[in-house]
């Protein structure tokens, strides 16, 4: 398959491929909402069973320590993250363990993640599951528990790309007969580089491309979907509600789109009126609209249609910054 062949998956029917290796935590027991409230940004004590939501963990200064997706099933949460976060999360959530009722537990000997993206994903991914319907209809960060023969299953709408996503949580063992009954009914297993166009287009970010443990979430642009304004304290809220109410939500960097004529590459400096600005952070080739990246720029040039400089070997490569999603 081309890049264009994978691409046009991606937005017309159903692709399989997931951004980053990704591992999952078990957060069970009586009070495990409550424990969670404190240490993540967004409102965990408002999920209900077959909900969830995206969030970040902070240090005291605001700045990240991981993203992460929150699922509560009904008797656990659990903790999507960035695989090379996974055992530094875990650790973490057992030093401030106390007295609560919670019980942690890796889950990468029983999880694994099966992503699927694409307009006609929702109706695959309902073909090889027992009893599932009306994933179209879903909100994001829904989710249900299914079966896949006699492999249990949870299903949760995760989009990602512009276009519809899922996360399909199966049995290791289960995992290559469930990708093969989806492309058994057409799903294309996308190259990483269709992901990463799309996905740059669609503005998403990257715990450990585009965000670091440098990064706070409002550089990031993820406030809307991480953070939750109306909560009790947190781990690194205060830095937060400084930012938003005394400086009015202004950073000194944020990151923003950027599309070129020329290829660009992570790590890129990018230029403007002869000065330092900024940092390209992802790239790719779009099929649709040639070269695009993701890039951190300081906040007198985040402006959509502003017109920048990308230094590639000593030379400047002309770039524009670009709404959100492009």
């Amino acid at each position: 398959m081309s890049l264009s062949d994978d691409y046009r998956a991606i937005h017309e029917s159903a692709a399989l491929g997931a951004l980053q290796r990704r591992r999952q935590i078990a957060v069970a027991g009586q009070d495990r909402a409550t424990y969670l409230q404190g240490l993540l940004t967004n409102d965990i004590t408002a999920l209900q069973p077959g909900s969830g939501c995206y969030a970040a963990w902070l240090t005291p200064q605001g700045r990240m320590l991981t993203d992460l997706h929150v699922l509560e099933s009904g008797d656990l949460m659990l903790l999507d993250v960035p695989e090379d976060q996974h055992v530094a999360t875990l650790e973490r959530l057992e030093q401030f363990l106390f007295s609560e009722d919670v019980q942690l537990a890796s889950l990468t000997e029983e999880l694994a993640g099966v992503w699927v993206h694409g307009p006609a994903a929702a109706s695959l991914i309902e073909g090889v599951l027992d009893g599932l319907t009306g994933l179209a209809g879903w909100a994001d960060y829904q989710l249900a528990r299914s079966a896949f023969g006699d492999a249990p299953v949870v299903v949760a709408r995760i989009d990602q790309l512009g276009v519809p996503g899922f996360c399909v949580y199966v049995a290791p063992a289960a995992r290559a007969s469930f990708e093969a009954a989806l492309e058994g009914r057409a799903a294309i297993r996308v190259a990483p580089d269709a992901l990463e166009a799309a996905r740059i287009e669609a503005g998403y970010p990257l715990f450990g491309s585009d965000m670091t443990t440098d990064t706070i979430p409002l550089e990031a642009g993820i406030e809307g979907r991480a953070i939750s304004l109306t909560k009790g304290c947190y781990v690194g809220q205060e830095v937060i509600i400084r930012v938003l109410h005394r400086g009015h939500g202004r950073v000194a960097k944020r990151l923003v789109p950027l599309r070129s004529s020329d290829a660009l590459r992570p790590g890129d400096r990018i230029t403007a009126s002869g000065k330092d600005v900024g940092v390209v952070t992802s790239a790719a080739v779009s099929p649709a609209l040639g070269p695009v990246a993701l890039g951190y720029v300081h906040r007198d040039f985040v402006e959509a249609g502003t017109e920048v400089s990308v230094q590639r070997e000593g030379v400047g490569v002309p770039a524009t910054v670009t709404s959100r999603p492009m």
